[in-house]
């Protein structure tokens, strides 16, 4: 305790001033409300850092066995829900040395020597935002997996390709799932190689010099699961490079996950019919009876918005700060949090909602019979006839107009009709411009033939199985 203005307060930094902090103030610069969620990480990192001052002879067995025994109870009270939180105090490493001192008396009060909350909050974060990438991964391989399945079942269902949303080439949907996974298998780099990076230990850099202690920074890096720590104790409490590393990986999902988003709402509507959502993720109309509206899809390409506002946020706050610590840098948790349970609900929901997606696989049919959708495959059969590709291009393109004219797909012309653009078709320009030929006929890597799809899933659950 400290005497101010004959007052004492519970403040642990208020012997140089002279006057109690103004309640407004109090409330502004707090940050109990949100970062109390860093609880767990905040009392592993003080259970390393007082068994590493135990090791370095700061602290007695007995002193340090308090400590731990004091912050354990402190975690149980807090998962119980009877811990009470205290705006005075300020954040959540305050709230919690202050309950650990008033449990075990001044032996509480030893904790916080050789560190700073410079470092003690910058190794928080990092633990609390490691640990949410370990979830994250989960979720992404949650709903890889789900793509996966999706894709083997549907490995020769045909579907329209899309460019410019046009019609383009019969594809199957087996293919454009494992287009999903390939898109989300680079979001689990990302993440997984910012977890990589981040994964260094500011603690024991104190404020920023550094402490005078003899302090095993080494230890407590091992100790908390990191590789290392890190090498400038400036950058370490300065540094949110890791919280904008994160962020920025999470954009990028979310980018993916609202391109998903916009499909599946297109292909739920009645102009394209493609698939149906289980009724359990849709919502109905308050006056239009008929109404299944695909709201999770919306949601997840909606909140893609406040995940890349969020970035921008964080980007904003960190682009003109000074070395080393700044209370700005408080400003970085609602935003990283925010992102943090954006990202897991986004994933959760998608992984619940993909396995029970049901095709309908006639509507697809049709709609790629409307946009010549074999064009190309009429094209390169002119080719290996010994046509060059320019010529066949332009005599493929007369052959669709009049297509349109009659309201017939290639296919659905005549032998003679269609040797009327060209002499070098035969009878067996038939097997090409089927949909189900121009499918197969795309047979290598990365193809959209059934069996090069098969090939795409076997390799995708070999990488599943090693995660």
């Amino acid at each position: 305790m400290t005497q101010q203005n004959g007052k004492s307060t519970d403040r642990m930094w208020g012997g140089r001033f002279s006057e109690a902090t103004d309640a407004f103030v109090e409330r502004f610069t707090a940050s109990i409300d949100f970062d109390k969620r860093l609880y767990r990480q905040d009392i592993q990192g003080s259970i390393a850092h007082a068994s590493m001052l135990e090791k370095v002879g700061v602290l007695s067995l007995d002193e340090t066995n308090q400590i731990k025994d004091g912050l354990i109870e402190i975690q149980s009270e807090i998962e119980a829900g009877t811990f009470k939180w205290s705006v005075a105090l300020e954040d959540i490493h305050m709230n919690i040395e202050a309950a650990l001192t008033q449990r075990i008396g001044s032996v509480g009060k030893k904790l916080h020597t050789g560190r700073s909350r410079n470092d003690q909050v910058a190794t928080d974060i990092k633990l609390y935002v490691r640990d949410e990438i370990d979830q994250i991964l989960q979720l992404i391989r949650k709903l890889q997996q789900a793509l996966v399945d999706l894709a083997e079942r549907e490995n020769s269902t045909i579907m329209p390709g899309f460019t410019h949303l046009q019609t383009a080439q019969p594809i199957s949907f087996g293919h454009h799932m494992m287009a999903w996974f390939e898109m989300l298998d680079r979001d689990y780099g990302r993440f997984s190689d910012c977890r990589k990076r981040m994964n260094v230990s500011p603690l024991g850099a104190a404020a920023l010099a550094g402490t005078t202690f003899p302090i095993d920074r080494d230890y407590t890096a091992q100790l908390l699961d990191f590789d290392r720590p890190t090498n400038n104790s400036l950058d370490s409490v300065g540094d949110r490079d890791f919280a904008i590393e994160f962020s920025a990986s999470g954009s990028l999902l979310m980018i993916h996950l609202s391109r998903f988003s916009e499909e599946l709402v297109l292909w739920t509507s009645a102009q394209f019919d493609f698939i149906e959502l289980p009724d359990r993720f849709c919502t109905g109309s308050s006056i239009m009876p008929q109404k299944k509206n695909p709201d999770v899809p919306e949601l997840v390409r909606g909140k893609s918005g406040r995940v890349f506002g969020h970035l921008s946020s964080l980007l904003m706050l960190m682009k003109s700060q000074p070395l080393a610590y700044n209370k700005d840098n408080q400003e970085d948790k609602e935003p990283l949090f925010d992102i943090i349970d954006t990202l897991k609900d986004c994933l959760f929901a998608y992984g619940e909602m993909m396995p029970a997606v049901i095709c309908k696989k006639e509507s697809m049919v049709a709609a790629t019979m409307k946009g010549y959708a074999t064009a190309t495959d009429l094209a390169d059969y002119l080719v290996k006839k010994g046509l060059p590709f320019r010529d066949a291009h332009e005599v493929v393109g007369k052959a669709v107009g009049v297509g349109i004219q009659k309201g017939l797909d290639l296919s659905e012309l005549t032998l003679a009709q269609l040797q009327e653009f060209s002499e070098l078709i035969q009878e067996d320009v038939f097997s090409v411009l089927t949909l189900a030929g121009s499918l197969n006929a795309r047979d290598h890597h990365g193809g959209t033939a059934p069996n090069q799809v098969l090939k795409a899933v076997a390799a995708a659950r070999e990488k599943l199985s090693r995660s």
